[in-house]
């Protein structure tokens, strides 16, 4: 049986996160913390320990590092949670701990597809006057102040909990969670009469049923890039590649995690 050695830090809120710390939490020997920001009210909690709430900047994260004796730092945050994945880098370096960030791939345009990137939500709100006018836009609750211009758009708003405004003028609030069905969401985009979608990179397969469906209908996609990661900072795709870097690193003892340990895995071993 594999064991562990020391604190394992997941700065979590995706699937990622929540897998990785349900294959580490059994660990002997092994300490667990899973962050969490705080901005969904309602999270869906992880095994092992769990903090909520931000650190407060990379000089308070640094302190907590060294007083809490992480060993290592697994960043399991969103894509798109930039600021977060900087801070963390930043505090890493500074108590001397290192960080892996675990990144799911990003999604690739296919046959049929007509997708349109931009490099922000500003860039994606400009593209839209010439795509359409009922929008159906799921690129999350924060930002949509980029948006709240188009007055003469009709928007379909999909989040987890209420967005923050300003908000588009003529929009209609739809709160819910993947994951979702191809027929689903085809049912969905044909029920409002869509003309476009909006979409964050978001990559994995919970909420890619969307674009399947566009491409089924004929729509018009537009994916707004992900940022760039932190200069220097080793990333991995999945949560396999994770335990194989904290076995690396000397947290997880070498051999292997049973098959069904790591979902979607067969384990650690060769």
């Amino acid at each position: 049986m594999i064991t562990g050695t020391g604190h394992v830090l997941i700065l979590g809120g995706t699937t990622e996160a929540r897998q990785l710390a349900r294959t580490l939490a059994p660990v002997p020997l092994l300490r667990v913390t899973t962050s969490l920001a705080g901005r969904v009210t309602q999270p869906r909690m992880p095994d092992g320990e769990i903090r909520v709430g931000g650190f407060g900047g990379p000089g308070p994260m640094a302190a907590w590092l060294s007083e809490q004796e992480v060993a290592a730092v697994i960043d399991a945050t969103h894509p798109f949670a930039a600021l977060i994945s900087a801070n963390a880098a930043t505090a890493a370096a500074a108590a001397g701990v290192p960080l892996v960030a675990l990144r799911r791939p990003g999604w690739q345009p296919g046959p049929g597809d007509r997708w349109h990137h931009a490099d922000s939500l500003d860039d994606a709100a400009a593209l839209l006057p010439g795509l359409g006018r009922r929008v159906f836009l799921t690129t999350g609750r924060l930002g949509l102040a980029a948006f709240a211009g188009l007055d003469g758009l009709d928007f379909l708003v999909r989040s987890v909990e209420p967005p923050e405004p300003p908000l588009p003028r003529r929009t209609r609030l739809l709160l819910d969670r993947g994951p979702y069905t191809v027929e689903g969401e085809r049912e969905l985009l044909r029920t409002y009469a869509a003309d476009v979608l909006v979409t964050k990179d978001s990559g994995g397969p919970a909420t890619a049923a969307k674009l399947t469906a566009a491409r089924e209908l004929g729509l018009p996609v537009v994916v707004v890039r992900r940022p760039a990661p932190p200069p220097g900072v080793r990333t991995v795709p999945d949560v396999a590649a994770a335990v194989a870097e904290l076995q690396r690193l000397g947290c997880l003892s070498p051999g292997c995690l049973s098959p069904g340990a790591i979902p979607g895995a067969a384990g650690t071993c060769p």
